[in-house]
């Protein structure tokens, strides 16, 4: 009898489900379950992160568990775990204890360079006579390749009460004696590998006063001495945590250059509390202690040393660390490793879906892909390729005061937009104005939220808990990245400088940057929409769009540099098909530039500003050009004689 009272309710069930899902209703109470869950993560994580913070304030002092987030995380982990491995580089690998030991030696040496001297119970004393090349709390440069001694320095330097800054490892001279003046460096460590390339930016170097070492035994210049060799000969006892214990969570730890695609890279302030809340990036993700993350980004962005390194600490994991990310290589690594986690930014994922099919990428352990800056169409291509696996794109930045998550796996979108989520990481999305480069305010002179579907700039407000430090270098370099009076007289929020969406179901997702969109015929034009409809033609692998000036005309023309797929060959008359039916007039773009291979910082970002500055001239530029011939309906050679056409207002575009 009990099973026949069952039995309606059973039947009504489909049918239930699929009213829900007629009325879009189901759809909705699946995300919302991923917004609790999700809410839920971030209660259990700040609250480790809470207990961490507490524990290593309420430690002693003279132990090295009382000193600052990071050197506490590193104790506890070697006492908690000291035979996991932590990090793999090549046929090298660490445990966490070893880790621990080479810090600790790495701590002791630089604290020699400070004039204290730890006696031989461990403890110390500031040795008085000489003066010391560094001081308390002073900044020491690292110009390092992604390497485990990059690790033990920065580790070290974190135990030493001392200041690190991660200089991008391609600058030279007048971009590298900046970055070193604006963050105040008193000390540079090279790469022994980089000394020829330096050698003639080191008389500049020695005039600035700073102590110059390298990180290893390959130099035979006077006046550099051999880091390591220093380090080796120290005992690999921990140092007391009071020489890295900050007065402030907000104090400076760190410093982390912006990646200088509008100009020169600016040293952004990374606070101890950040530091803390980067080590739960990981376990937001969902990832565990037994997992092995692959990273092959550079140390000196914060995707590879603040999420994933200090993220890695976070849930006590193990790191693959490589010193250059290859395509070619990146399966076998996976499977020789046992890979679960992989972290991307920019187009590693694009240049693995572009590689040919290979063994090594069929039964791979890989089950999550963590990162930012994969476009929808590669996000399709790799999960159908390479799964099931899941992806989750986030968004942040290394000053920014927000970060997003898109736990729920929408492809294209960067995250949620949620009430759930917005109490927990508060942000707004106002009105922008192309033109002016200005948000649009109102007659009471407030900013004006966007609606849905409507791009706006990202915006957060300042607050104790998510506060923004600046750069190092003077005030002047803050302005515009804090908007005040936004919705209330006296508020202040970081201005993040992006655009993005928010669709009617409530992701988010990414527009394009306030400099790289642009406006043409009146209109404004996202390079993101323009690149997504080039790249769906199966005969383009890689595209950059960007605008260019044409003389004669307002705002500025769109032009997409293009990479062909092998072994395609440019198909101009499907080409202007396409856009014609997929991009409305105004978006067209009006020059192609075809090229081997798209230039892009050593973080993958494209270089739009570079390739602005280069324009459309044919009798300047050696790569083929293209020009859109609108009377003729068709893209045609962009030849001198056409080019003097367009500047003379014969051709028209």
């Amino acid at each position: 009898m009990a099973g026949l009272l069952l039995l309606p309710p059973l039947l009504l069930l489909p049918p239930l489900l699929l009213l829900l899902r007629t009325l879009h209703i189901w759809p909705r109470l699946r995300w919302l379950a991923a917004d609790l869950a999700f809410a839920v993560r971030v209660l259990r994580c700040n609250r480790a992160l809470r207990a961490r913070a507490l524990a290593a304030a309420a430690a002693d002092p003279r132990g090295p568990e009382g000193g600052c987030s990071l050197a506490w995380r590193l104790a506890q982990l070697a006492r908690q775990r000291p035979a996991h491995v932590f990090l793999i580089h090549g046929a090298r690998r660490f445990s966490y204890a070893e880790a621990e030991r080479q810090s600790n030696r790495a701590a002791r040496a630089f604290l020699r360079a400070r004039g204290w001297d730890a006696g031989p119970g461990g403890g110390g004393e500031e040795r008085a006579g000489a003066a010391a090349p560094l001081t308390p709390g002073a900044t020491v440069a690292l110009l390092l390749p992604a390497c485990p001694e990059f690790l033990w320095l920065w580790f070290g330097l974190a135990k030493a009460g001392l200041r690190a800054a991660f200089v991008p490892a391609a600058l030279r001279r007048g971009p590298l004696l900046h970055c070193l003046r604006s963050c105040g460096a008193r000390a540079l460590v090279l790469a022994p590998e980089l000394l020829e390339s330096l050698e003639p930016d080191l008389p500049a170097l020695r005039a600035m006063g700073l102590h110059l070492w390298a990180a290893g035994p390959e130099t035979r210049l006077a006046g550099i001495s051999d880091v390591l060799a220093e380090a080796s000969a120290e005992a690999d006892e921990p140092v007391p945590g009071y020489l890295s214990a900050p007065q402030s969570v907000m104090d400076t730890c760190l410093y982390i250059f912006t990646s200088g695609t509008t100009g020169l890279p600016k040293a952004a302030r990374i606070s101890h509390l950040k530091i803390l809340q980067c080590q739960g990036f990981y376990q937001l993700c969902g990832a565990h202690q037994e997992d092995v993350i692959y990273l092959a980004l550079p140390l000196y962005h914060m995707s590879g040393s603040l999420l994933g390194i200090v993220g890695c600490l976070g849930i006590g994991a193990t790191v693959v660390l490589k010193s250059k990310f290859s395509a070619g290589q990146f399966w076998d690594d996976c499977q020789q490793h046992g890979v679960t986690v992989v972290q991307y930014i920019g187009e590693l994922c694009r240049y693995l879906v572009n590689q040919p099919p290979s063994q090594a990428e069929r039964g791979h352990k890989v089950r999550l892909v963590v990162g930012s800056g994969l476009r929808p169409d590669t996000w399709e291509r790799f999960v159908r390729r390479f799964g099931p696996l899941q992806v989750l794109e986030t968004y942040g930045l290394t000053e920014g005061n927000v970060a997003t998550f898109n736990y729920t796996g929408q492809p294209g979108a960067v995250g949620r937009a949620s009430w759930l989520y917005k109490h927990v990481f508060p942000f707004s999305l106002i009105r922008y104005d192309v033109t002016t480069g200005e948000p649009v305010r109102d007659t009471q002179g407030h900013c004006v939220a966007t609606s849905t579907g409507e791009p706006g700039l990202l915006v957060a407000p300042v607050s104790q808990q998510s506060p923004f430090l600046g750069y190092a270098g003077g005030p002047e370099l803050d302005r515009g990245k804090l908007l005040k009076d936004v919705f209330r007289p006296g508020d202040v929020f970081f201005n993040t400088g992006d655009l993005l969406v928010c669709d009617d179901q409530g992701f988010l997702r990414f527009h394009d940057r306030t400099g790289d969109t642009f406006r043409w015929k009146g209109e404004n034009v996202a390079t993101t929409e323009v690149a997504e409809a080039l790249e769906s033609l199966d005969f383009v692998q890689e595209v950059n769009v960007y605008g260019v000036t044409v003389p004669g005309h307002e705002g500025r023309a769109g032009m997409a540099a293009l990479v062909l797929r092998p072994p395609h060959s440019l198909d101009l008359e499907q080409l202007y098909s396409h856009v014609s039916e997929n991009l409305p007039p105004y978006a067209w773009p009006r020059f192609l530039r075809l090229q081997e291979s798209l230039a892009t910082t050593e973080t993958f970002k494209q270089q739009k500003v570079r390739m602005t500055k280069e324009g459309f001239n044919p009798s300047a530029l050696s790569d083929p050009l293209y020009v859109l011939d609108r009377a003729g309906g068709a893209y045609l050679p962009l030849t001198p004689a056409r080019y003097s056409a367009l500047l003379a207002g014969d051709l028209r575009i």
